[in-house]
């Protein structure tokens, strides 16, 4: 058996993608008289500076000899790979023996690069420790192998010479790393279509995406009629279909009608399950990670310029504390209705919050009502005539002058709320690959799916 680990093929402006180079390869190693058993679309830390588009690295699992696979992916690379963006950085990591040997410090490194930040240097170190073949190439296409330029251990360095054997090596040992894996079904253009417009039967994306509910999520948006599935970079998928299991999302795939499908692939994928979330406490948060922090709102909702939605919270044991922000958590303009949810959260409600943290900013990809404020405190009615009191004086509660009643302060009035006990999440046009929907389950309190 051999894991190879790809990433970084691709590019936000110029189009490609590397689930295709991987599709590629897995029918070059088949072509070579070997098998693929598996297909693995790894989604890596979605606060990375460096990630194109969805930070997505792939491993594949396959029954040939390493030699043969890493000069097949090096052929592919060189080929295919986009070259003259400065952001892309190709890296291939090949592994001898069978992805459950996989070593502890290699799956430990998968485990950590969904959710923090790992450079290079330390990558290549892990690597040839393992007894790993990797190649790295710059942007404008030229191979260094094991012996490549490690001095770079910056993730922000545009100099680093493959920096996409990071998520290459994290590909090959996210087999262990995780348990909860999902699926994605993706269909390719023909390739000479790239950059061309998708022809794709929006009636049959909605028509698909309801048969296959709730087993298969996210294809469309149907509060902003959007087949979300359906990409808009210039890249060569046609549409990915994600879902609980392969024969579901292939039977929602072959359901839309499109123009000619090259070819599919199914990969098995950490999309949708939550992987990059770590437990943490407000006041002690680090930029560049996602982040479940329990949290009282301390500050009214504020839309600022934009249509962002701004809230403050604070030290869940002091949600009386109005106004004691230790975080800023924003619900973007894209997620459209989520920040309605948002804009009904008051003061004094007990929540757990999720997403990347950046600038000290939390940037809300799904929240928990815990607890809500039921009541408001008002000025008291009379109780003679009915009518609103009125101030007696400084600290001396209210009188009805016309009735001559009184009232030591104000009291407590049901309070209206647009709000329920339980999870609210971001719809699907603006949900992270990574994130998981709440239509998956195993959530610790009830779930209002975005649909």
């Amino acid at each position: 058996m051999t894991v190879i680990g790809l990433d970084d093929t691709d590019s936000r402006t110029e189009g490609m993608c590397s689930t295709y180079l991987a599709a590629l390869l897995a029918e070059a190693v088949e072509d070579a008289g070997g098998r693929v058993g598996r297909r693995l679309l790894v989604r890596l830390n979605p606060a990375v500076e460096h990630k194109t588009r969805g930070n997505a690295a792939l491993a594949l699992h396959a029954d040939i000899d390493p030699e043969t696979t890493l000069s097949l992916a090096t052929e592919l690379v060189e080929e295919y790979a986009v070259g003259d963006d400065p952001r892309t950085s190709p890296g291939v990591v090949v592994a001898p023996g069978d992805p459950e040997d996989v070593p502890d410090g290699v799956v430990d490194f998968a485990r950590e690069a969904v959710r923090e930040l790992h450079g290079l240097d330390a990558a290549l170190a892990l690597a040839d420790e393992a007894g790993y073949e990797t190649r790295g190439w710059e942007p404008d296409g030229d191979s260094d192998g094991n012996s490549g330029d490690n001095s770079h251990d910056d993730a922000g360095d545009d100099a680093v010479v493959g920096r996409g054997r990071i998520g290459a090596l994290a590909a090959v040992g996210a087999w262990r790393a995780f348990d909860d894996w999902t699926h994605e079904r993706i269909s390719y253009r023909e390739f000479h279509r790239c950059g061309t417009p998708r022809e794709v039967d929006e009636a049959s994306v909605f028509a698909a995406a309801e048969a296959g509910y709730p087993a298969v999520w996210d294809t469309v948006d149907r509060g902003e009629r959007e087949a979300v599935c359906v990409p808009s970079a210039p890249g060569p998928i046609l549409h990915g279909i994600r879902g609980d299991g392969p024969d579901a999302v292939a039977r929602v795939a072959a359901d839309i009608e499109s123009e000619p499908v090259e070819r599919a692939a199914t990969f098995l994928t950490n999309q949708g399950t939550d992987a990059h979330l770590v437990a943490g406490e407000v006041g002690d948060l680090r930029d560049g990670r996602c982040y479940r922090v329990d949290c009282a709102v301390t500050e009214e909702p504020e839309t600022r310029r934009g249509g962002h939605v701004f809230v403050g919270v604070g030290d869940p044991s002091r949600p009386d504390r109005a106004g004691d922000t230790a975080l800023e958590c924003v619900a973007f303009e894209p997620t459209k209705r989520f920040r309605g949810r948002v804009r009904a959260l008051r003061v004094g409600d007990q929540l757990t919050v999720c997403g990347e943290v950046a600038e000290g900013t939390l940037k809300l990809e799904k929240f928990a009502v815990r607890d809500l404020v039921e009541t408001e405190p008002v000025v008291p009615d009379c109780p003679e005539c009915g009518r609103s009191m009125e101030s007696a004086g400084a600290d001396q509660g209210y009188r009805c002058r016309d009735c001559g009643t009184s009232a030591p302060g104000k009291v407590d009035s049901p309070l209206a709320r647009d709000l329920e006990l339980g999870w609210y999440e971001v719809p699907p046009c603006a949900r992270r690959h990574v994130s998981k929907p709440l239509v998956r389950g195993g959530f610790d309190a009830p779930v209002h799916p975005e649909r």
